[in-house]
């Protein structure tokens, strides 16, 4: 999955030092993030690669994390060369580029810059917000009104009927592939409950019998997912859901059409059932 860079080794204590030449710069606008190519592989620039054209780049810097012994800092407005090297790319490439490590540390930074971007003024008062330099989190010097970053949980249900896995495709949106039923955590329910109204609401169905298998950071959406394996509970017809789903049905273990792994938990939990390891 995305999250496994072994033997890298992701430091997310909250740790900031002045950055070096050598440290990474991430840069994003948008859904887009500046990348440097080197042939097909990810890279991004480091600090000498844009000391030339910015001014400021040294001071305007926030510590983002480590891995290894990288550090990786977000800055803002930063002007870069133009050419084939240094290209805007959308986000979604994290699923797929490599070295994996690289691309985690793309869209973690990205969670991260979507946090600092959405909290520059004070949500009680609308002062601008200051940054801690004690952890990572944002103040307002005039209430003293405090932000830290947030995570939003959700869960992936792989829901079960003998040999039998209900897999769906998603309604209007860009991704195309299959998936399981998902979903995130409302104000005042537990995770288990979630997992049994998200089945009722998208496909019609009753689950029971249901056992956590992992989670997994997923930046993409400022998730936390919950990945549980349930038992049909009852009827096995579907009433489908078309604002969420495209269609859902169900795909016995040999037939299942998933075949290449992906970076995430939907997909490793898919090729688990179809491998009968659950």
């Amino acid at each position: 999955m995305i999250q496994d860079i072994a033997p890298h080794e992701y430091h997310n204590e909250w740790r900031p030092q002045p950055p070096e030449a050598e440290s990474y710069v991430l840069f994003y606008r948008g859904k887009e993030v500046l990348v440097k190519w080197k042939g097909e592989a990810l890279d991004f620039p480091r600090f000498s690669d844009l000391e030339d054209t910015n001014d400021s780049l040294w001071e305007t810097s926030t510590y983002l994390f480590t891995i290894d012994k990288d550090r990786y800092y977000l800055l803002e407005n930063i002007a870069y060369p133009l050419n084939d090297t240094y290209r805007m790319e959308n986000l979604e490439i994290f699923r797929t580029v490599s070295p994996g490590y690289l691309a985690f540390a793309g869209i973690t930074g990205a969670q991260l810059y979507r946090w600092y971007r959405n909290h520059r003024f004070c949500g009680t008062c609308g002062r601008q917000m200051v940054h801690s330099e004690k952890e990572r989190m944002v103040y307002c010097p005039a209430c003293n009104t405090m932000e830290y970053p947030k995570i939003s949980p959700a869960v992936i249900v792989a829901v079960t009927n003998n040999n039998r896995l209900l897999m769906s495709k998603y309604a209007n949106r860009d991704f195309k592939k299959y998936a399981l039923i998902a979903g995130f955590v409302e104000i005042g329910e537990t995770v288990e409950e979630t997992v049994r109204r998200e089945v009722m609401e998208e496909v019609g169905l009753k689950v029971k019998n249901l056992r956590y298998y992992k989670s997994q950071p997923w930046s993409f959406t400022d998730t936390i997912l919950m990945g549980f394996f349930a038992e049909l509970d009852g009827e096995e017809e579907i009433t489908l859901d078309r604002e969420e789903l495209a269609m859902a049905e169900w795909f016995e273990r040999e037939e299942i059409p998933v075949k290449e792994r992906s970076v995430s938990l939907t997909n490793e939990m898919i090729l688990k059932f179809k491998a009968g390891e659950v």
